[in-house]
């Protein structure tokens, strides 16, 4: 019987026995109900064995009311220890409770009834859920891998795929053939002597970035293809890496650039292998390029484990792997895992590396196996011509005077571009909605159409200062000669720049006691080349430099790591002292020796760039610097010295010097 239905019976009882019976007839009905309801509730059979178990049977059948609630106290609470014979006055309470009892066990017996329900329908879900996975299961295998859900999500990678923004500025601007790289004619020749030969060799590239390295090489492979001697062919790929993301696992559990091996344990080969527990090799990226080029950028930042596994790739030109797990007896094996293991996979390729860092910071080991190209730092000149065919490609109207305006601010031809994009949208943004639209169109477009825009001063100078860009050269060269100041050249990686060294001298108020001070961040340098300059100053003027109190000063606070800034310091200081002035439209590098020799120094072609940029028209150097130095340097004049006295000849304007140049300024025509 349900249990909503013995609730309701058991309403019905108390209530007839309340409204029409005596106490005692009410009393034997309401136990004669509670004793129907429990059989109800356990079933007869089961309500007479429970009654024998708590020895009961003689109570329940008893015509005495009190053993008849005492049975009904033990089977209801279950417990055996109720003895005595409830009162005549107690009944009526004893009955509440165990009515209080059933109706509880009765909703107990609903939450249950429902629980067991819901287990039954959820157990009949999950026999239909296993069903379907077994129909789905050999539908699959009848029909492949596809279902509703990858078909689905097949569906909107196709979508993804169809939905495309413009390109960047970069790649539309990028150079598509050799003629169209700007300021790197050398770097472009000696590469494609290199690679577009029948017998191309490993390179490395060093240079500054954003000076075309990658897009260089990558082109040289284009034209390399196009040649009938060269081993090349059309399909040679052309693989690229950043060296920064590749590192070494010791546990050689992966290798992008290398390849590796997945162990059926550990990585989990495929599933017909891992099965077998066969390990399957996985190519890296020197197969990839096999039979074309590899370019690894900033190969200086690899680790150097993974580096002096690469240059074994080099000389074997394969790859060998090797797995604990791998058992050449074994059937399982296919045959191309099994040619793998035991012949290795093919990394037949020429490296092409690229990096920032100067050459002795690389390993001898890769070097050794590597011709080197050095790609030029880009002159303001350069940058000008880069911006004018970005221009064009663009639409855009670029004056020269707005092209030598972002020459100031950047060496890169990649920021330069990107300035003038990022100028080239403000001057959309500018120009408002309506005429953007008269360009473009109302509708949508498949192709966006490029407006002629001309950009102006205003948009030029807003990008400057929202990049917070300083000028890159700050010292310019000057006409008017000046007493105690000459620019001297430095070099930092592989861009050079122009240093203002000044020196102040006067009479010390004690002959013999006189001081020299320079600024401490100049570095050591700066003293060695001062105590040098002691010597050779008795040595030509016949002055004791100790008779003076003399201040050098490097402007700016450079720090002159080297010593090619030994003959500029000495000749502020015989400037200061002779007070004969100095040029300022010449540059000066060059050690100096006690005996008044002019030394050679390293970095002449950063030093000669940085004289460029400053706007100097005639660099001294030393003349055994002569096989160092660049046959041409467009709008610079090198003159190479052996002494000291020659510099000074050179760099000091004396009285009759002024006279033959002032004559000559005024007889020039207006």
């Amino acid at each position: 019987m349900p249990m909503k239905t013995i609730l309701d019976r058991l309403v019905r009882t108390r209530t007839t026995l309340t409204t029409k019976l005596s106490d005692d007839e009410q009393l034997r009905r309401q136990v004669d109900a509670l004793y129907d309801i429990l059989g109800h509730i356990y079933s007869h059979d089961k309500l007479v064995l429970r009654a024998g178990k708590l020895e009961v049977l003689d109570d329940m059948s008893s015509d005495d009311l009190a053993q008849r609630v005492r049975a009904l106290q033990r089977i209801v609470f279950e417990d055996p220890t109720v003895q005595s014979l409830p009162q005549r006055g107690d009944i009526p309470a004893i009955l509440e409770q165990v009515e209080e009892e059933i109706a509880d066990m009765v909703a107990r017996r609903s939450v249950e009834d429902k629980l067991e329900k819901k287990i039954a329908e959820r157990m009949q879900k999950r026999h239909e859920e296993y069903v379907r996975d077994i129909k789905l299961q050999i539908i699959k295998e009848d029909t492949g891998p596809e279902n509703a859900q990858t078909l689905k999500k097949l569906g909107i990678l196709e979508k993804l795929d169809s939905r495309k923004l413009a390109r960047t500025v970069i790649d539309v601007l990028r150079p598509t053939c050799l003629s169209e790289v700007v300021g790197q004619d050398g770097a472009v020749r000696a590469l494609l002597a290199k690679i577009a030969c029948p017998f191309p060799q490993h390179v490395i590239l060093y240079g500054p970035p954003g000076v075309g390295k990658t897009t260089v090489a990558r082109l040289v492979l284009e034209e390399a293809r196009r040649l009938p001697y060269s081993p090349f062919q059309k399909a040679s790929p052309f693989i690229e890496v950043d060296g920064t993301t590749l590192r070494w696992d010791p546990r050689e559990a992966t290798n992008p650039l290398l390849g590796s091996v997945h162990d059926p344990i550990y990585q989990g080969a495929r599933r017909e292998l891992a099965e077998g527990g066969v390990p399957e090799p996985k190519l890296g990226l020197v197969s990839d390029a096999h039979g074309g080029i590899l370019f690894i950028d900033e190969i200086g930042e690899m680790d150097p484990t993974l580096l002096n596994k690469l240059l074994k790739t080099l000389e074997d030109k394969r790859v060998f792997f090797e797995s604990s797990y791998y058992d050449p007896a074994d059937p399982n094996v296919p045959r191309y895992v099994r040619k793998l293991f035991e012949e290795g996979a093919p990394a037949d390729f020429i490296l092409i590396a690229a990096t920032t860092r100067d050459p002795q910071h690389l390993s001898p080991a890769l070097r050794s196996r590597c011709a080197e190209v050095f790609f030029e730092p880009l002159s303001p000149e350069d940058i000008q011509q880069i911006l004018q065919d970005a221009a064009r490609k663009l639409n855009v109207r670029l004056s020269s005077e707005l092209a030598e305006l972002i020459s100031h601010y950047t060496v890169e031809g990649r920021k330069a571009i990107g300035l003038l994009a990022d100028a080239y949208g403000l001057a959309l943004y500018r120009r408002g909605t309506s005429a953007l639209v008269r360009h473009f169109g109302a509708g949508r477009r498949k192709q966006p159409v490029r407006p002629v825009v001309t950009l102006e001063r205003q948009d030029v100078l807003d990008v400057i200062q929202t990049n917070r860009l300083t000028p890159n050269v700050s010292l310019k060269a000057s006409s008017v000669p000046e007493v105690g100041r000459v620019l001297a050249l430095a070099a930092s990686g592989y861009v050079g720049s122009v240093l203002e060294i000044e020196a102040v001298a006067f009479p010390a108020s004690k002959r013999g006691e006189g001081k020299v001070r320079f600024n401490e961040t100049s570095g050591s340098m700066t003293r060695d080349s001062v105590h040098n300059a002691a010597s050779v100053v008795r040595r030509l003027t016949g002055e004791e430099l100790s008779d003076f109190d003399i201040h050098v000063n490097v402007v700016g606070g450079g720090d002159v790591d080297g010593p090619s800034a030994g003959a500029a310091v000495l000749v502020a200081v015989i400037s200061s002292i002779e007070g004969v002035p100095v040029r300022q439209d010449v540059a000066l590098t060059g050690e100096i020796s006690v005996r008044g020799r002019v030394k050679p120094v390293g970095g002449l072609y950063q030093k000669i760039y940085g004289a460029r940029q400053a706007g100097v028209t005639r660099v001294i150097v030393p003349s055994e610097n002569k096989d160092d130095m660049p046959a041409v340097v467009p709008g610079v004049t090198l003159l190479p010295v052996a002494t000291i006295q020659e510099v000074l000849d050179l760099l000091l304007v004396r009285d009759g010097d002024r006279a033959a140049e002032e004559g000559a300024a005024v007889d020039s025509p207006r």
